[in-house]
């Protein structure tokens, strides 16, 4: 099974892309649909090839909106981002060459997409005008010419209403919005209200612009985020500098980045210096400044001078590679929320249909009333019975969530991370590079001969990425020599250390618990700090001790969390006890688990899980965490620059190393769900109450269309709040 994915241009109704996921997930060919709404993006797992399913799937958009555009992906990617879409291949000859053909032909499909929809643009507007002068006008008029006015009012306010619900009638899809309009406005001059049927045409027809202009615009925002995507790299080579795709540049690759581009994979600066703009990434304004030695990420913008880049990973896994994936896929992880409506809507407008058509008839029956009365009631509950409201405001609030987050350089993973993250009330930290600074120095070191110790130290702590071990090689290198010892055969040990070397020439460099395993005498050291021992074979050189100190923010970041309503905030951490119970009692947390294991952070964690009546968050950034993320109810990845098994274990990731950003994910996760439930009570409430008082006689066509379109215009808007 492969994955194969479409955009349907122009498919703005939330409510037929709901029936059009469903029916595209039936076909035999297909294991699953997802839609995305903010991408208008299809996504399906299948079988099939491309040219097998794009036929039935453009058959399927056709049955419910056959003005929609179904293109492929490397189709949309021409259309929208030609410079994206086209690549020069081997030998291209410039200007003259098929490469550049190609480049201009995508250019003029941009260019005639957007003449086109400034055309239609122009056209909905004259729409507008002319059909509102001649309602206006009809009002000043009698009998046949008020008439013949408001008819041709209806007619260019409804045309194409009337033409999707004929068609949609001949291929079976009654219960659609074009349907239910066309029946209640033509109802409506079958009972003499010719000023209600135009208005309510009008109204709607409005308010369609209106919702079709909000989810256009939320869509600009997402493309805008998706924009930090660099189209080019300028790789050094033999031959001088060339510009190539970032797919085509290899790890150990130097480039080039320029002053004002953006800099396109991660990477090591090898030569240069230069101020990064990485809001795009992390959501800071202030800029900051790299040099030879700095680890820079794809997607920062270089404001000023020249920079020689290092590649340290492909352009698959870059920073920004993976930013734009978990934004690409927060649609697949719904809410219980989400699925909630979608499940609702099915169900609600046939129900509301089949009211309609028994309070057409039954009291008429009964005796209760003439025809026309119940009949004017019946067409009130038609004209409310579409779920838009609910079906385009919810996930648009989610995903409005999701982009504020973004922007600030937090990344949930998802509606159902926005509800996990909303409800979090127990918070567990890793300690080191999540409370600490992860940016150990050497403040001890024991040993009858240092020189040995340390260079036999720096030789197996090179290999590390970890922390502590880059600090003691930085140790070694101002105080011994620039040169690193090698070692050979190197094996890093989780939760004990690193061991290389064979027989005699065995080096274990580790914690306590290293030495016991192998039976090696060693000093008890009772001072703060991480603890590193040295031994040779069974000889026993002595060891090292490591400092780390707490992050400037981290009171005030636990403080905030406490005001988003955490109770309770626990650390693990695999340090001695002693350097656990200073960093616990000096933030004030309410309990700590130290010298832990990997496995047994997971078991700490299953035990704060097992008392069931909380939502717990564990935050950390070391691979060793990945499993804990994974475990706890919302795993929270701590910093852009953490492990990629962190990351990809984590429902949130906070691309900056700052426990804040935890409190503000939480935030804004809470305002997103009361925004959603705003607008399920706001858009159930209003409905059911119409419906009611049209039930009883109480309410027109005109409270119709507002409990109908109004309604959904004004949970749009809220959708759209600022988060």
């Amino acid at each position: 099974m492969g994955k194969i994915s479409v955009i349907c241009q122009g498919l703005t109704c939330a409510d037929c892309s709901a029936k059009i996921e469903r029916e595209v997930a039936k076909l035999p060919m297909v294991e699953s649909a997802i839609w995305h709404m903010m991408q208008s993006r299809l996504d399906m797992v299948t079988d099939a090839s491309e040219e097998e399913l794009l036929p039935a799937v453009k058959e399927v958009v056709a049955k419910y909106e056959p003005d929609v555009t179904v293109l492929s992906m490397q189709e949309a990617a021409a259309h929208s981002h030609p410079h994206v879409a086209h690549t020069h291949g081997d030998g291209c000859e410039g200007h003259g060459c098929s490469c550049h053909a190609a480049h201009n032909s995508a250019l003029q499909a941009q260019q005639q997409e957007e003449t086109e929809e400034k055309a239609a643009q122009k056209k909905l507007f004259l729409r507008f005008v002319v059909g509102i002068a001649l309602f206006l006008l009809s009002l000043t008029q009698t009998d046949t010419l008020k008439a013949v006015l408001l008819v041709g009012a209806y007619l260019i306010f409804g045309y194409d209403v009337l033409l999707r619900a004929v068609r949609n009638c001949f291929k079976g899809q009654v219960f659609d919005e074009n349907f239910l309009m066309s029946l209640s406005t033509i109802g409506a001059f079958f009972i003499d209200q010719w000023t209600e049927a135009v208005f309510v045409m009008l109204f709607y027809q409005l308010g369609e612009a209106f919702q079709d202009h909000a989810v256009a615009r939320s869509r600009k925002s997402i493309r805008a985020l998706m924009d930090i995507r660099p189209d080019t790299a300028h790789l050094v080579t033999e031959d001088g500098v060339r510009s190539v795709s970032p797919e085509e540049v290899a790890v150990g690759d130097v480039i080039m980045v320029k002053a004002g581009e953006k800099i396109p994979l991660d990477g090591t600066v090898l030569e240069g210096n230069a101020l990064l703009d990485t809001a795009a990434l992390t959501g800071e304004s202030l800029p900051v400044a790299v040099q030879e030695g700095s680890e820079v990420l794809s997607g920062s913008l270089n404001q000023d001078g020249v920079l020689r880049i290092r590649v340290e990973k492909t352009f698959a896994a870059s920073a920004v590679m993976q930013i734009l994936e978990m934004v690409e896929h927060a649609a697949e992880k719904k809410s219980e929320t989400e699925r909630f409506i979608t499940r609702f809507a099915r169900v609600y407008t046939p129900a509301v249909v089949v009211a309609a058509v028994l309070l057409a008839f039954v009291p008429t029956l009964l005796g209760m009333g003439p025809f026309t009365q119940w009949l004017n009631r019946a067409l009130i509950f038609l004209v409310v019975s579409c779920p838009c409201a609910l079906v385009l405001s919810v996930p648009l609030s989610y995903f409005a969530g999701i982009g504020a987050a973004s922007a600030k350089g937090i990344l949930i993973k998802g509606g159902n991370g926005i509800d996990r993250l909303a409800q979090v009330d127990t918070v567990v930290l890793d300690k080191t590079g999540t409370l600490t600074e992860g940016t150990f120095r050497v403040i001890k070191v024991s040993a009858q001969d240092q020189t040995e110790m340390l260079t036999l130290a720096a030789a197996g702590e090179a290999v590390s990425t970890h922390p502590i071990a880059k600090a003691i090689v930085r140790y070694y290198q101002q105080n011994i020599a620039q040169t690193l010892p090698k070692a050979e055969d190197v094996h890093e040990i989780g939760g004990y250390g690193i061991v290389y070397g064979t027989g005699e020439d065995r080096v274990l460099l580790g914690n306590a618990r290293l030495m016991e395993k192998e039976g090696i005498a060693y000093d008890m050291v009772q001072e703060n700090g991480t603890v590193v021992h040295v031994a040779k074979g069974s000889r026993y050189l002595g060891y090292l001790l490591v400092a780390d100190q707490i992050r400037a923010e981290s009171a005030q970041a636990l403080q905030e969390l406490r005001k988003r309503g955490v109770k309770q905030i626990v650390m693990l951490t695999g340090d001695r006890e002693e350097t656990a119970a200073e960093v616990a009692n000096t933030l004030g947390l309410d309990a700590y688990h130290a010298q832990l294991l990997p496995q047994g952070k997971v078991a700490a964690m299953e035990k704060i899980l097992e008392k069931g009546d909380q939502t717990v968050a564990f935050v950390g950034d070391g691979i060793n965490d990945a499993p804990v993320l994974a475990t706890a109810d919302v795993g929270v990845a701590m910093g852009a620059i953490g492990t990629d098994a962190a990351i990809e274990a984590a429902d949130v990731v906070l691309m900056q190393d700052d426990l804040r950003k935890l409190a503000e994910g939480i935030r804004i996760s809470v305002k997103t769900k009361r925004i959603v439930h705003q607008n399920i009570v706001f858009a159930l409430g209003v409905k059911a109450a119409v419906l009611l008082l049209g039930a009883v006689g109480l309410a027109n066509l005109w409270l119709a269309v507002f409990a109908d379109v109004g309604v959904a215009v004004l949970a749009v808007l809220n959708a759209m709040r600022k988060k």
